[in-house]
């Protein structure tokens, strides 16, 4: 199946801006993390399709799924 991941902020250096993926069904958004390496203690907000979900969630053909790093500030 075919998955677009869109990474923000300094999870893009060294990676890419977007991508879209070819991925076994089945594949859920936590085993997409570890494959890019992120840590999860590092992600701030996941959205699928534009709505947050768990990291637990399955991914399907034609999904957009946009991770976002912890952002600090006052």
């Amino acid at each position: 199946m075919k998955v677009l991941v869109k990474l923000f902020a300094t999870f893009r250096n060294d990676r890419f801006k977007q991508a879209e993926k070819e991925l076994p069904a089945g594949t859920s958004i936590r085993q997409v993390v570890a494959q890019l390496e992120i840590a999860e203690e590092a992600l701030g907000m996941v959205m699928l399709n534009g709505r947050h979900v768990p990291l637990d969630t399955e991914l399907h053909e034609g999904d957009t799924l946009s991770l976002f790093p912890l952002v600090g500030g006052g």
